[in-house]
């Protein structure tokens, strides 16, 4: 028997039901996907909108800052030191360079000589990055090689570099930027917020074919320059310093040295040095620390140059009168306290007797230990802050420190009378000049400042510093006693070498042994000299420091007094402000002047110098620095002559590394001196004035570094006629 299979067949109806559900479940799926489009699109096009608008753009817009140009530097009669010259630099966005970045960098090491991985890593340093600087500062001649405008995703900027008119001079002042152009030292730093200006700023936009341009709807933002400073310093002034403060270290072989110089009526700041200084021009080059300014960063024992204290306080106090005579124990006193002797005091030169005056000129220690204690501790203590000792003297540069000076509640027993001779306390050398300025003004303190005015582009005056009296810290009867204390240390004290023919100078030497370790060593010494001159009528006050002297002995009178005479008597022939001019009746261009002396120095410094005086200059020869001038220095010429200046080739070399001896005979020693240090030889001297005789003989080739013995004799210093 067959069964036959059998199979049912779905009803119509029921097939149909089956469709329908499936059909209904995809529409469902479908719908809520359109839904969810709908309102993604919702999102992304209305309420995300400014988002993905601003994610849009940066895929082809950036925005690059525009530097703006930094102002510019004057020293007091407009000459300029410091302005700034226009380099370019490359700079890059790294997401539209995209894969083309090898490319790019083998293109930048082709033009600037870096490896191709050096511009490598900067553009892959960081993925998320928009802006990374390829190359800065370059020259535009080496710039136009690179074809920028071909390279997806490079932009070239012009930037504005610091260009440093006379290198090292003034440095320490004046300061110096890093590659950003921000103020990081002196002056650039104390007033960058005037210098820097704003910046402005412009957005680059990639176009369909690649191109880079300025975006239309983002309008360029003009930067706005900086302010101008026109400072107090003069020029001339500032060159005469600095070259007799490096020739006086090269000569007493000291460890370094600094001077500052200014007018005692205002209190501005003529000219500071620093020796050794820096090149503002190549920052990288100096070790740590020499960039400081230590006229006012560093403190120091003064020694006998805070005499100035102890004679004020018993002048003013009407303690002491100037003939009152000390015993002066022959040059040891032996402190003796509760039937013990505490502490031995030496004065260089025996003495028996001397009156006060005296004690200042021979700078006494014994003298001043014993007039102390007729002072006493609190007319002591007050008159040393009324100098402004210990306290900041509040001059516009930065990193300034206040001193140490110890309140009477911290003295020992024996610390008046050391502090009456210079030790116990520390200073700066900013605050010694200040108060000398004093005493060469009349008894008033003035407050120190460096610059005269800011100004804008469009000569618009921002601010401007006028002198500022502190305090009058002693009358003008004080004041006219320590100054012929002062004048009498140069005449026949412990100044003499300061001493100059037809120039009334009045001040004060100071030598003092250094902390070394915590602890004074013999051989360390910080050798001073103070003063100011023409005593009838003071103009400058300058301080010279050296430290460690050791050629001519460590004595201020032996080692710094010298720098400062021969600072006045170049600055004496060279400023007109000294001179009378002839009552000649001619028109000014016929009236005649006396020329500066401009030897040694480098001829764009000594040109200005003379242009500044009203002359002109004509250049022979090769080299930086004035060799010989004609007209010789301190002759007549009239308004708007030609001073011929030969300059100093290079010191010529044979196969054999060996120089020649120049012939220095018939040179003052600082110009024989200066002129044999650019050369590199060593000095020795023998007496002072005129070089008459020199060994080796001039011609002669030595090896560099080689010693040149100089035999000198006096000479007659020339007088400047005062008004």
């Amino acid at each position: 028997m067959e069964f036959t299979p059998h199979h049912h067949e779905p009803e119509p109806d029921e097939q149909n039901s089956g469709t329908s559900w499936r059909l209904l479940v995809l529409k469902a799926v479908l719908a809520l996907c359109f839904l969810a489009i709908v309102v993604r699109l919702v999102v992304i096009q209305v309420i995300d909108a400014p988002k993905f608008r601003a994610i849009a753009r940066k895929q082809y817009e950036q925005k690059f800052v525009l530097p703006a140009v930094r102002g510019n530097i004057y020293d007091r009669h407009g000459h300029v030191l410091v302005s700034n010259t226009m380099f370019v630099s490359f700079a890059a966005d790294p997401k539209i360079v995209g894969d083309g970045d090898k490319a790019v960098a083998e293109s930048f090491a082709r033009v600037f000589g870096k490896p191709a991985s050096h511009y490598l890593s900067r553009l892959r340093s960081d993925p998320s990055r928009r802006f990374v600087w390829l190359d800065r500062r370059v020259s535009p001649a080496s710039s136009r090689r690179l074809p920028a405008g071909e390279l997806d995703g490079v932009v070239l900027v012009n930037e504005p570099k610091r260009l440093y008119h006379y290198d090292e001079l003034a440095a320490s002042l004046v300061g110096f930027t890093d590659i950003d152009n921000h103020g990081i030292s002196g002056i650039e730093l104390f007033l960058d917020e005037d210098l820097r200006g704003t910046p402005g700023s412009v957005v680059m936009q990639r176009d369909g074919l690649g191109r880079t341009r300025p975006s239309a709807d983002y309008p360029t933002v003009t930067p706005v320059n900086g302010h101008h400073l026109s400072l107090t310093i003069d020029l001339s002034y500032q060159a005469i310093l600095e070259e007799e403060l490096k020739t006086g270290v090269a000569v007493n072989k000291a460890d370094g040295g600094l001077a500052v110089m200014l007018d005692p009526k205002t209190g501005e700041i003529l000219a500071l040095a620093i020796v050794p200084s820096v090149n503002p021009n190549t920052p990288g080059s100096y070790e740590p620390g020499t960039a400081r300014n230590r006229v006012i960063t560093d403190i120091f024992e003064p020694g006998s140059i805070f005499k100035i204290v102890t004679a004020a306080a018993a002048y003013e106090h009407d303690l002491i009168s100037p003939d009152h005579r000390f015993n002066a124990e022959n040059g040891l006193y032996k402190v003796i306290m509760r039937g013990k002797v505490v502490r031995l005091i030496r004065d260089t030169h025996e003495h028996e007797t001397l009156t006060f005056q005296e004690g200042l000129e021979q700078s006494s220690n014994i003298v001043m230990a014993k007039a102390v204690e007729l002072i006493g501790s609190e007319q002591f203590y007050r008159q040393a802050r009324d100098f402004g000792f210990g306290i900041p003297t509040g001059v516009d540069l930065p990193g300034e420190v206040r001193g140490r000076l110890k309140k009477p509640q911290e003295w020992s027993g024996i610390t008046m009378q050391t502090m009456a001779y210079g030790y116990e306390v520390a200073v700066t050398p900013l605050q010694i000049a200040a108060a000398y300025a004093a005493i060469a003004n009349g008894g008033v303190l003035m407050k120190p400042y460096i610059v005269r005015q800011v100004f804008s582009e469009s000569a618009d005056v921002v601010r401007e510093n006028r002198p500022q009296r502190i305090r009058r810290v002693v009358s003008a009867e004080t004041a006219s006693k320590l100054t012929q204390a002062f004048e009498g240390a140069v005449e026949h004290g412990t100044a003499q070498e300061v001493h100059i023919r037809g120039i009334r100078v009045a001040g004060k030497t100071g030598t003092a042994r250094r902390v070394v370790d915590g602890q004074y060593t013999q051989g360390n010494y910080t050798a001073s000299f103070v003063g100011y001159f023409p005593v009838e009528d003071p103009q400058v006050v300058c301080l010279v420091m050296m430290e460690n002297p050791r050629a001519r002995g460590y004595y201020g009178g032996a080692t710094s007094g010298p720098i400062f005479r021969a600072v006045a008597e170049r600055v004496l022939q060279t400023s007109s402000k000294f001179q009378r001019p002839p009552h000649t009746g001619l028109p000014e261009d016929e009236r005649t002047i006396i020329v500066p002396d401009v030897r040694t120095i480098t001829h764009t410094v000594a040109d200005r110098i003379l242009r500044g005086q009203g002359l002109t200059t004509e250049l022979y020869g090769r080299g930086r620095y004035v060799l010989r001038q004609s007209p010789e220095p301190g002759s007549r010429t009239t308004h708007g002559a030609v001073i011929k200046l030969v300059l100093r080739d290079e010191p010529s070399a044979d196969p054999s590394g060996l120089i020649t001896v120049p012939d220095i005979r018939g040179l003052s020693v600082r110009r024989a001196v200066n002129r044999l240090v650019l050369d590199k030889f060593d000095v020795a001297l023998e007496g002072s004035g005129i070089v008459v005789h020199q060994t080796p003989p001039a011609g002669r080739k030595v090896a560099p570094g080689s010693t040149v013995r100089l035999v000198c004799k006096s000479r007659e210093i020339t007088s400047a006629a005062l008004y």
